[in-house]
């Protein structure tokens, strides 16, 4: 069997790190710079002909992340490595996955094409936007789902009364997910976004009196759909509120709406880095989700099911 590569991009080599550790292997000697200009250069500073590689590599926001992904798989393809996987825990621009007005891109299906044209012949990649996502690649996806640490963890909270969150209706199979594991009753907020970032709630559906909370997301951004639904929850007669979020981007006046909302913690994991603000915010806690990565390549690598292990997201 052709021999296992492991390489970081720039993104989040912290997780790398971790994933080599779980493999059991070091991560791959690979040089990535920048020219003055910004432009971006890479070299694999070892022998990679005939070897199974694996890229690690978010494409959160700045833009650079995914050039450099594609550069990565491109540098890989032409050093004729036998087969390339793009590791994206968190696969960016998701969002945009419908034409829902006139005149715009579906992004997320643009994004795809690049990663498949770039050289790539697998990607994994965990709770995408929309599951339908996985389609939009010409390439077969593994795509994992973090409530497999999250139910785990939380089943041993043992936290009790305990209500599962979607704050909108894209979220709920992965909120009924986590209310199966845990025996949980389930809610959904209905909510209408009048523009991009801004969120009204409309109605809680459910029962969320004297219950405590845990809202379920893939991402808090802005964080105004979350904080939304804090408020809400609470109005509603809800106790104690957590919430659980894959992907912790935290942009603009997030932190700030976090810290004046009945929200008692947000567990994220750590498919991309907390900026330093959240870093440091006491709200907010870690659960890593790494050995779920390192397991996934190493049954992706020995031809293993992945399916069989992770597709927790049934219910």
């Amino acid at each position: 069997m052709a021999e296992l590569k492991l390489f970081s991009g720039r993104s989040n080599p912290n997780f790398a790190e971790k994933v080599s550790d779980v493999i059991g292997i070091p991560l791959g000697k690979v040089e990535i710079q920048n020219f003055s200009d910004g432009e971006i250069w890479v070299k694999y500073n070892e022998n990679i002909r005939g070897t199974n590689v694996f890229i690690v590599q978010s494409t959160n926001p700045p833009a650079e992340n995914l050039i450099e992904l594609l550069i990565l798989i491109d540098a890989a393809k032409r050093a004729s490595a036998r087969r390339i996987t793009a590791v994206i825990p968190y696969f960016g621009y998701a969002r945009q996955d419908r034409k829902d007005q006139p005149r715009v891109s579906i992004t997320a299906k643009l994004i795809a094409n690049l990663v498949t044209e770039a050289g790539a012949d697998r990607v994994i990649a965990m709770d995408l936007h929309a599951p339908q996502i996985q389609g939009f690649f010409d390439i077969p996806v593994d795509h994992l789902y973090s409530s497999a640490v999250y139910t785990s963890y939380f089943a041993k909270k043992n936290i009790p009364d305990l209500t599962v969150v979607s704050p909108d209706v894209g979220g709920i199979k992965m909120a009924r997910a986590f209310a199966k594991r845990l025996n949980a009753e389930l809610i959904l907020i209905d909510k209408r976004r009048p523009k991009p970032n801004e969120v009204e709630v409309m109605n809680v559906i459910g029962n969320a009196k004297d219950r405590n909370i845990l809202i379920v997301d893939d991402l808090i951004d802005t964080a105004g759909t979350f904080t939304n639904a804090v408020r809400a929850l609470r109005n509603a007669g809800a106790k104690k509120i957590y919430g659980a979020c894959t992907h912790p981007i935290f942009s603009g006046e997030s932190l700030a709406r976090i810290r004046e909302s009945d929200v008692e913690k947000i567990y994220v994991t750590d498919s991309i880095p907390l900026n330093e603000p959240a870093a440091k915010f006491e709200k907010i806690e870690i659960l890593s989700v790494t050995e779920l990565f390192g397991e996934a390549i190493k049954r992706g690598y020995s031809n293993q099911s992945i399916s069989s292990l992770f597709d927790v997201d049934k219910g």
